[in-house]
Parts: C-alpha cells; structure tokens; sequence
C-alpha cells in the first residue's frame, strides 16, 4: 500500500471520526471535511503533526458556552433565546469572531463559522484566534429598546467570558452598529472598565475607520490580485452580488471605484437585476434602505425604472441570481447559497471569477464546478479575511489609544489582503497544487495555527 492510500485512509478514518462525534452538524461537517482533504500533502510531509495529534486537537473547541437569554418586548411578553460563544483555538492570540443574531443559528451553524475563523484568522497574518458566537434571536421587525433589552441579557453572560486579552467579538449578520453599541455599553456598566472588548465600534468611541467597509473592500482587493496574475482587472468587468448588507454594500461599492459593474443585489424575499449597473446613487439608496428603514430589497425596483425584481422561489433548487450573464461573481449572503447547478449556471454565463465575501457560501459540489472548470476562486477564509484583519487593526488602535486615519486603515487593508493572497499561492505551490486558492488557503492557514499548538506542547 502506498504511503498516499495510507494518508487517504486516514483522512477517510479521521472524518468518519469527527462525523461519528458530531452527529446532525452538517456546516461544521462540511468545513472539517473541506479543510482536512486539502491536508493531506501536508501531513505526509509532516509525520509530526500525527503523532501529536494536532489534527484531533483542531477540530475540538477549546471551549463551547450554551446559556439562557430572557429578555422582555415592548408588549411585557417575556422570551428566551439561547446564546452561544465558541472559543475555537487560541494557539496564536485570543479568540476572534463575529456574533450573530438570527433564527438559524445553532450550534452545528457557530462551530462551522469558528473552526473557518481559526484559519482565516491565521491568514491575516494578525496575531487572533478564532471564535464565533450568537444567538437565535431575530432583531429583524424589533423595536430599537427591544434590541436593547436582549443585548444586554445576553451581555451580562458572555461578559463572564470575554476581554480585550482572552476573548473579542464582533459584528456578523444582524448585529450591526446598533447591537455592537448595547453590548458593549452593558459590558462596560458590568466590568467598570472600558477597553476594546469588541470590535465594529462607533468612531466617537473607539471604533475604526473602514471597519464597516472592510469585508466587502477586501473581497474585491483578493479578486482583483487574483486578476492580477493574469494580466487582468477588474474594469469593465460585469459582477454578480448577493446579499444587501454591510458585506454586498461595500462590495458594490468597492466595484464600482475599480472600474466594474455590479446588476444584482438580494435578501431573503429575493432579488433584483439593475443591467445598467448599481451606481453610487442607487447604492446609497441601498444603503438607506437596508441600514436605516431596514426595508425589503424589492423597493429598488419602485425608485430605479430599469431593474427586475424576482421572488425567491425555494422549489426550483437553484438561486437565479447565479444564471445572470457576467464576468465575475461575489457571493456576499449567507452559507450554502450557491450549489452545483448555479456554478455550472455560471461557468455557462461567461463567470469565470468568484471571490467569496461570505463564509462558504459554496457547497462541496459547486466548488468541484469551480475548480474543474478553471475559475479564478477565492475561497471565504481568504477572500473575506478583510473584516476580521480590520478588527485587528481596530484591537491595536484601541491598545494604543490612537486612531489611525482612513487612508492608513484601507492601506494596511489592501496590503493584508496581498500578503493573504501571497499566501495561498505560495503554499498551494509548495504542495503542488498551483492555482488551487482552496488548498493554498487551507494550508497557509493550518501551518501557522499547527506549528504554534506544537511548540506550545499538549494543552
């Protein structure tokens, strides 16, 4: 037998394991499984990794907290949510990773996003862990006191947890600015101490400029060295772009300063088609809509005369926004959102790019699609990584109590976003696999997070 079908049989045995530990938790099935296949070059290089079983060590949280959320609305009803933090790994800083509020959110759901931040995070080239937390509440059609209300139940647990040097969240779906500023209100009026606990801050109070931009400014800077290494950019470049907030806005935005075109912007009820193009103004329009009358994205339709809206329809098993004739697509929703028919639907369109601003928005089958048919494919630990490096960078300034302006942030940004992407071609070449941004992604990542549990012995 040779010593790569051993390899193989080990990574088969290994995730057959972690299944067996894990059962009904498919999202983190689906990263450890995604992560580990791209490991084995790496692990057959590395015999230590095995005898000190880095990779049993990785896929376990350090630490997974569950508790009681009751809160009160506005009508005296009282509710109870459950609330959650992942404290992943801490092999290279503490635990970093954003918060989200939503209906979905279950255990199986935060472990995924967290065991993606570990790498991500490593990615960075930050010294930050990887953590990830929420609860299933769902701000959506709350008043701002109910909000409130909840985020401070839910900070009076997971202040008992977290701090500037162990543990420091941020913002993810559905908690924006407006969350970010209750929670960390109520975890200063608890602690007596005001530090930079959490990160997506207002700028009065330590808050970063760019902060809010960075995810989606950082997926367009990755797509656009991507590019680079054929001789190739972004202008005049046609975009798909899911989702209608923070991430798909600053996507948009970011495309359009580059010389592209953005025609597609969605949510939960559906999408909409502008082939003109979403310019600045029908952006801000956007903006307004989704940030302050947090209203529905088929009003577009009702201000810009051009545009198509169109339903979602759960039964048809594809996403039409992914079978729009363009040249370059970024997936800024949720996880799961693009499948193996709408990659196909896309390599038939002309797509030939995609740079992922949300956290694995493909499944395994559409980035078989990806792959198999040459697409330029940053995947979301790389691709995204900007969000959580400006976070970074915000946690410094506020060590330092400086604030850095918007020209020194978007720099450090675009430079992080080089190195990440220096990363990934490096290590995918290294292992022989040129090209392949997955593996590069998943290897640069690992290595880092690996080398430093190893030289910090069994803990």
């Amino acid at each position: 037998m040779t010593t790569q079908t051993t390899m193989s049989n080990f990574v088969t045995d290994f995730l057959g394991q972690v299944e067996a530990k894990n059962p009904a938790q498919p999202e983190f099935l689906q990263a450890v499984e995604e992560v580990v296949t791209s490991l084995e070059p790496v692990l057959q290089k590395h015999p230590e990794y095995q005898a000190a079983k880095i990779l049993q060590r990785i896929v376990e949280p350090e630490r997974v907290l569950m508790f009681r959320v009751p809160w009160m609305d506005d009508r005296g009803e009282v509710h109870v949510q459950r609330g959650f933090r992942i404290e992943f790994n801490s092999a290279i800083g503490p635990y970093k990773g954003g918060l989200r509020f939503h209906p979905s959110v279950n255990l199986g759901i935060l472990k995924f996003l967290a065991f993606e931040q570990v790498f991500k995070n490593s990615l960075t080239t930050l010294p930050m862990g990887g953590g990830k937390g929420g609860s299933d509440f769902d701000p959506k059609g709350k008043s701002d006191n109910e909000v409130m209300r909840f985020c401070q139940s839910f900070m009076t647990e997971l202040s008992r947890h977290i701090g500037p040097n162990t543990d420091v969240p941020a913002g993810d779906i559905g908690v924006g600015g407006r969350e970010i500023g209750f929670l960390f209100g109520q975890y200063k009026r608890l602690r007596n101490e005001f530090t930079g606990v959490l990160t997506g801050k207002s700028l009065d109070w330590g808050g970063s400029l760019i902060r809010p931009e960075a995810t989606g400014y950082g997926a367009v800077y990755f797509a656009a060295e991507m590019l680079t290494t054929k001789n190739d950019s972004l202008e005049g470049k046609t975009c798909l772009v899911s989702g209608s907030g923070n991430v798909a806005q600053y996507t948009v935005e970011k495309i359009n300063e580059l010389g592209g075109k953005a025609v597609t912007l969605s949510d939960s009820s559906g999408w909409i088609h502008d082939a003109d193009g979403i310019d600045e103004k029908k952006l801000q329009f956007v903006m307004d809509l989704k940030n302050n009358r947090r209203g529905r994205i088929a009003e577009y339709t009702e201000h810009f005369g051009n545009s198509v809206y169109y339903e979602t329809d759960p039964m048809l098993g594809y996403n039409p926004l992914w079978d729009v004739p363009a040249n370059c697509a970024f997936p800024s929703a949720t996880q799961n959102e693009i499948n193996g028919k709408d990659a196909s639907n896309m390599a038939k369109n002309g797509v030939n790019l995609v740079s992922e601003g949300a956290n694995m928005p493909t499944t395994p089958d559409g980035v078989d699609v990806f792959l198999e048919n040459n697409f330029l494919y940053g995947p979301g630990k790389a691709a995204n990584a900007g969000g959580v490096a400006v976070s970074g960078l915000e946690m410094a300034q506020n060590s330092a109590r400086l604030s850095w302006t918007r020209e020194e942030v978007d720099n450090r940004l675009k430079g992080i976003m080089h190195s990440i992407h220096e990363s990934c071609v490096s290590a995918s070449g290294t292992y022989g696999m040129e090209g392949n941004y997955v593996a590069g992604a998943n290897i640069a990542g690992f290595l880092k997070v690996a080398n430093s549990m190893m030289d910090q012995g069994l803990v």
